[in-house]
């Protein structure tokens, strides 16, 4: 099983779960700060001290957010800041008296973060992880409290797993209308809304680990061909399956995007030009090499460009560019690659089948 894509789902819901995070973090320090002025309030019956977890909780967070835009795989961090805030919630229970105590139910609360961030089968675990605290909390510190009076147990998880089924529900509902706004209905991809969020994140993470980022932009040949000669049904199932190709082809945080038409853009973090070159050749090869479905042979031509690394990435400069290099592969003959900077067209790949066409 591929635990990034059971944890993550597709590049939608990872594209909504890096914009929903940002959108949390003042919303979680503002509950935190609500948090704290309970355990403050409560302190002469409970202890000041009961402020340190809360304090770790959120240096924990402010850690992972910093942490996130250096790393290709924030989403790791994110979920792993939300177990270890869960973990601490609990252990503050447990030392403040566990079962008999009104902050039990504040292990939910982590919970209600979830659906915003990641699949519905992580708030199932997250609330499997909670229930499993719950538990861990009541019996550890007072079982025999639990056994005289099971409601202490039975109230909080009962709440635990209505919550999750409520949020659920509203995260395919959600989703469902998100959808309309970030994909495109035809081929399933990101669109120009997703991209702009995308490039804008893109662009600040560059400002601070200098790494560079590596742009694609890829135009079908002779599309208007298909359309004329075979109706505009079977060019919308050629722009599927190319579509579905193109993403076979890319690593788990490549993304690409329909910008409309039979034009694609690709996005490579921490691609040089010369990696970038590399994927657009496979890219390249992965359309060309295979005829679709219905036997129609299609090709593309393809244009890269990419940030030099250390310096800062222009989203709209490094597009420009590699648009210019889409085009000048047009002109050198299509089915082919072409860098920006250099217009010599850049390993040309080419099937057997369609040099044969091109001879005949």
């Amino acid at each position: 099983m591929d635990l990034h894509a059971w944890i993550f789902g597709d590049d939608l819901d990872r594209e909504r779960m890096l914009d929903m995070d940002q959108r949390l973090a003042p919303v979680r320090r503002n509950a935190l700060v609500v948090l704290g002025v309970a355990l403050l309030l409560s302190s002469p019956w409970i202890g000041i001290w009961t402020l340190a977890p809360l304090l770790l909780a959120a240096g924990l967070f402010k850690l992972a957010n910093r942490q996130a835009g250096l790393t290709e795989r924030p989403e790791y961090l994110i979920l792993g800041a939300w177990v270890a805030s869960e973990a601490i919630i609990a252990a503050a229970v447990a030392l403040t008296g566990g079962p008999r105590v009104v902050t039990m139910g504040w292990l939910v609360i982590p919970i209600v973060t979830l659906p915003s961030r990641f699949s519905a089968r992580v708030v199932k675990l997250g609330a499997a992880i909670a229930l499993v605290l719950l538990a861990a909390v009541a019996f550890g510190t007072d079982a025999g409290a639990v056994v005289r009076d099971p409601p202490l147990v039975i109230g909080p998880a009962a709440t635990i797993i209505a919550v999750a089924m409520l949020l659920i529900a509203l995260m395919r509902s959600d989703i469902e209308h998100r959808d309309e706004c970030v994909i495109d209905q035809l081929t399933g991809l990101l669109n120009r809304k997703a991209l702009a969020t995308r490039s804008d994140e893109l662009e600040q993470q560059a400002m601070v680990t200098g790494e560079p980022v590596g742009v694609i932009v890829a135009d079908l040949d002779h599309f208007k061909r298909i359309n004329d000669e075979h109706g505009h049904a079977a060019g919308d199932a050629a722009l599927a399956e190319v579509a579905y190709r193109l993403r076979k082809q890319l690593r788990a945080f490549d993304l690409v995007y329909r910008l409309g038409g039979e034009e694609f853009l690709v996005l490579v973090p921490g691609a040089d030009l010369t990696e970038a070159l590399t994927l657009a050749e496979g890219l390249c090869a992965v359309i060309a090499d295979e005829p679709l479905t219905d036997g129609s042979e299609v090709t593309m031509s393809l244009g890269v460009s990419a940030s030099t690394r250390g310096d800062a990435f222009d989203f709209d400069a490094v597009t420009r560019t590699a648009d210019e290099a889409m085009y000048e592969a047009k002109r050198a003959g299509r089915n082919r690659v072409c860098a920006s900077g250099s217009w010599e067209h850049v390993n040309v790949r080419r099937s057997e089948r369609a040099l044969a066409s091109a001879s005949t």
